[in-house]
């Protein structure tokens, strides 16, 4: 039986990951006390006790976590910023790879990916990796999120009883365009030029859709709308990442897959304006979902276990 220590456990992430953890027979979990948590010996043993420890933690702390790491044999799932554009990293993301059991088995330090990230790169990298979409395309992105996405303490703002009366409306953030995100989706699409990126925070907990226009001029070889569903289509088949033209009456919900750990990737426009939509729960997904999804490629069980979709 494999152990897994949740270094993080109290955050929005490291709670979801631990709940859905827990009831497991084929893991045992590492625990420690609240005054141990927070103890670097403490955490240090439960590190290299451990076959699997997943950081669910700011980056600085994340870091000091991989820093600790003396067994050989411990393999780190991190959540966190820290290492996704790690060159000895993996990007975890496994429906952008052919064989991510494979992967899986062999490496033994995984980046899970970033909410917002996770749509952009999966509507993105596809069509530069097939040839479709010009590396040098100057995009803009819009994604909206639940506020959840925030922590603690945005999840606090937006439910106490008396909230600022400016948190009943959507509000755009990141406004100097050096969110942390962007590294990550330039580094793994592959692209010249770092997007335009308008992140969204509404008052709905979980959700998230993001969502990009690609004008026809940004396309290859007379590629066409067509192409670009064909490629989702071969891409995104399983029931975690799949292709899907559904829509609410010609509306997008951000909501629609709200609890769920699945993505939905589309395609709507026409040839001339085409938009790229992804839709997911940004805890799902975008997060502790990813995190399991990765944890049962290296255990060798079923991908969705544990998983809701």
């Amino acid at each position: 039986m494999k152990k897994v220590f949740i270094d993080g456990k109290e955050g929005t992430t490291g709670l979801r990951i631990f709940d859905r953890l827990k009831d497991r027979k084929d893991i045992q979990l590492i625990l420690l006390s609240e005054e141990d948590r927070k103890n670097p010996v403490c955490r240090k043993q439960a590190i290299n006790e451990s076959d699997i420890t997943i950081l669910c933690l700011p980056d600085d702390i994340a870091r000091e976590s991989v820093s600790m790491v003396e067994n050989e044999n411990t393999i780190v799932i991190d959540c966190s910023t820290a290492h996704r554009t790690e060159s000895s990293w993996i990007y975890a993301f496994p429906e952008l790879y052919e064989d991510f059991e494979k992967v899986a088995k062999q490496n033994k330090r995984f980046a899970v990916p970033g909410c917002h990230a996770s749509g952009i790169i999966a509507l993105i990298k596809p069509l530069i990796d097939n040839k479709l979409l010009k590396k040098d395309a100057l995009l803009a992105v819009t994604s909206i999120t639940g506020y959840s996405g925030g922590g603690k303490k945005m999840i606090a703002d937006y439910e106490k009883e008396e909230k600022d009366n400016l948190l009943n409306f959507p509000r755009q953030y990141a406004i100097s365009q050096n969110h942390k995100h962007l590294k990550e989706i330039v580094s793994i699409c592959g692209l010249d030029n770092t997007p335009q990126f308008m992140p969204i925070v509404s008052g709905f907990y979980s959700g998230m859709q993001v969502s990009i226009p690609i004008f026809k001029g940004f396309l290859q070889n007379n590629k066409s709308i067509e192409d670009i569903k064909d490629i989702y289509k071969s891409q995104y088949n399983s029931n975690v990442v799949y292709y899907s033209e559904e829509n609410e009456n010609g509306f997008l919900s951000s909501g629609i897959l709200s609890g769920k750990d699945s993505m939905s990737v589309s395609v709507f426009g026409n040839e001339d304006r085409i938009l790229l939509v992804a839709r997911y729960d940004n805890l799902g997904k975008g997060a502790s979902g990813a995190a399991v999804e990765c944890l049962n490629y290296i255990l060798g069980v079923d991908k969705v276990t544990d998983l809701e979709l």
